[in-house]
């Protein structure tokens, strides 16, 4: 498949009730052990992708590297690519286009894209984060490769649970206003309780993707809600290197 046609497949995969499970990544290596294992599609998460090389998450690793990395899963990995993006290392619709043109030309097919204002308390008001999404978009119009733009709110992550329903309409507002502006999916991470994961399905027009984490962690359980995509954040690497240290303290 060349990228355009990786693109369109990822989005394929995107179906209510039979989730795309993202198991995030963080090298090439990590990709090509994923695919040799059966996955569908491979998709970085940022945290890992910094810590794996000495950075703090928040877009603290330069972008010129982050390129360097996608672009070499990219090369050694023939799977459709989601890149977690964060805000894509700016604030203005010109350099975001700039930015999000960097990491199609790296083989990405598809990003995360978050409200939350980098490195700063809050979230970018809803009429900001729509001119910067459809920046992404005209990236993807400007390459003619229609990745697919997940949305992320970050309304609930970090937030304590007991605020979270009042949230749900906030981000139903938000989704929204995303879709209009050329997002393909929304993300929540942060959202575990099932119940309003499912009102935020129920709510959406677009894919709805969750984090699983916590009590978060049954795919059947959020599939038979229609959750349509399922991620793990920085799980996996967490995983692997407490194993990395299991087996080197093993040896002793």
């Amino acid at each position: 498949m060349n990228q355009s046609e990786k693109a369109l497949y990822f989005k394929s995969l995107h179906k209510k009730h039979d989730p795309l499970v993202l198991y995030n990544i963080w090298d090439a290596g990590s990709a090509k052990a994923l695919k040799d294992a059966g996955a569908k599609a491979n998709a970085t998460g940022s945290w890992s992708v910094a810590a794996a090389q000495g950075y703090e998450d928040g877009e603290a690793i330069p972008l010129g590297f982050v390129v360097q990395i996608v672009a070499r899963i990219s090369a050694s990995v023939d799977l459709p690519l989601s890149v977690d993006f964060e805000g894509s290392y700016a604030v203005e619709p010109e350099k975001i286009t700039k930015n999000v043109t960097k990491i199609i030309n790296a083989g990405a097919i598809g990003i995360n894209f978050e409200d939350r204002i980098v490195r700063e308390k809050g979230l970018h008001s809803i009429n900001t984060q729509v001119e910067r999404i459809k920046a992404v978009r005209k990236a993807a119009e400007l390459a003619n490769i229609p990745i697919f733009i997940n949305a992320r709110t970050d309304l609930f992550l970090g937030s304590n649970q007991n605020e979270h329903e009042a949230h749900v309409s906030k981000a139903l507002e938000r989704e929204a206003a995303y879709v209009e502006a050329g997002a393909d999916g929304f993300f929540v991470p942060g959202l575990s309780q099932l119940s309003l994961i499912e009102r935020i399905v129920q709510g959406t027009s677009s894919p709805v993707n969750v984090m699983m984490k916590g009590e978060l962690n049954s795919i059947t359980d959020i599939a038979n809600i229609g959750v349509a995509r399922a991620s793990f954040g920085p799980g996996p690497y967490f995983t692997a290197m407490s194993d990395l240290a299991k087996h080197y303290t093993a040896l002793r």
